[in-house]
C-alpha cells in the first residue's frame, strides 16, 4: 500500500482518483467511504502487530479482515449485476407470493427477511448457458435448478434477438418444491441460483471498486508507481437490488455470491441508491 503523502497527492493531481476520500485511496477516509468498518481496521492492525522495520503488507490481509469482521453481523441480501430475464411460463399471470430467508445465518435472532416471487425474474446472465461446459450445474435447456429460497425450475429454452443474443430465459416451475415447505426436497438438483422479482426490483448505481494498483509493490525502487494503476479499479454499472434493501448512507450488506457492499455515504439516498463494492467474497488476486 502506498503511504507517501507526496505520492497520494500526485494520484489526485493526475486525476486517477477523485480526491482523498476516493474509495480506492489507501487513506482512512477512502477506506471508510468504500465500506471498511472500524472493527475491520482494528482487526487488520492487530494481526500485523508492531514492527520498527519498513515492510510491504499484502492488500489481501486488509480484505480478509473486513470479511472476518462483517460476516457474523452483516445482513444478507441479493443483487443482480448483469441481469437477464427469466420467464416462468407456467406461473399464474399477475400472481406474486412471498419467500423468506435469514437476515444473517450466524444470528437467528436477527429474524427473517421477505421478498416477492413472480413469473418474471432477473437472474445473472452467467447463470444461463445455451451450450454449457462440463460440470455446469446452472440453467441450460433441459436442466433443473433451485431458485434460492424459491422453487425448483426446469429450463425449457430461451428467446433471442435478431443478432442472436439471448434476451430471455424460459423455464417452468415445479409447484410443490418451494423452499420451506414439505415438498421442497422432493426433487434433487445440483445447482442454486439467486434471483429478484423484476416487477419489484430496486434500480441502483453500483460501483465495482477493485485495487487501485495492479502491482503488489507499486512504489518499489526505480519504478514510477503511476505506471501500475489498475485500469479496472472502478467499473460503474446499473444493477438491481432485492426489494426492501434500504440504501441509507453507510448501510452495509453481504450480497449473496457477490461480496460486501456499502451505500455510498456521499451520493446514496433511499430514492436513488448508489452502492460501493467493498470487497468480494473471496480473494480473486491469488
Amino acid at each position: 500500500m502506498v503511504t507517501s503523502k507526496r505520492k497520494l497527492r500526485q494520484l489526485v493531481q493526475e486525476n486517477h482518483v477523485s480526491g482523498w476520500d476516493d474509495p480506492r485511496m489507501p487513506t482512512l477516509a477512502g477506506l471508510r467511504r468504500r465500506g471498511y468498518s472500524a472493527g475491520a481496521i482494528r482487526l487488520f492492525t492487530d494481526r500485523l502487530g508492531v514492527s520498527k522495520a519498513a515492510q510491504h503488507v499484502d492488500y489481501s490481509l486488509l480484505e480478509q479482515a473486513l470479511r472476518d469482521d462483517l460476516d457474523p453481523v452483516a445482513d444478507r441480501s441479493v443483487a443482480i449485476l448483469d441481469p437477464i430475464e427469466l420467464i416462468i411460463t407456467n406461473y399464474p399471470e399477475g400472481q406474486t407470493e412471498l419467500c423468506h430467508a435469514p437476515r444473517n445465518p450466524h444470528n437467528p435472532e436477527a429474524g427473517q427477511r421477505e421478498f416477492p416471487f413472480s413469473g418474471r425474474l432477473y437472474i445473472e446472465r452467467e447463470d444461463f448457458k445455451e451450450e454449457p461446459p462440463k460440470k455446469y450445474f446452472r440453467l441450460f435447456p433441459g436442466n433443473t435448478v433451485r431458485l434460492k429460497y424459491g422453487y425448483v425450475v426446469r429450463c425449457t429454452g430461451c428467446v433471442k434477438d435478431e443478432q442472436g443474443n439471448v434476451t430471455q430465459v424460459l423455464a417452468e416451475y415445479l409447484p410443490d418444491t418451494k423452499s420451506g415447505t414439505p415438498g421442497a426436497d422432493s426433487v434433487k438438483v445440483k445447482g442454486n441460483i439467486t434471483w429478484i422479482s423484476a416487477e419489484h426490483a430496486i434500480a441502483a448505481e453500483i460501483r465495482l471498486y477493485d485495487r487501485l494498483f495492479a502491482h503488489p509493490q507499486p512504489d518499489a525502487a526505480d519504478q514510477d508507481f503511476l505506471e501500475h494503476i489498475n485500469p479496472n479499479s472502478l467499473r460503474v454499472i446499473q444493477g438491481w437490488l432485492e426489494p426492501g434493501t434500504k440504501a441509507t448512507p453507510d448501510a452495509r450488506w453481504q450480497f449473496e455470491r457477490l461480496g460486501y457492499f456499502v451505500a455510498d455515504r456521499v451520493d446514496s439516498t433511499p430514492e436513488k441508491p448508489v452502492l460501493n463494492r467493498t470487497t468480494t467474497l473471496k480473494d480473486t488476486w491469488v
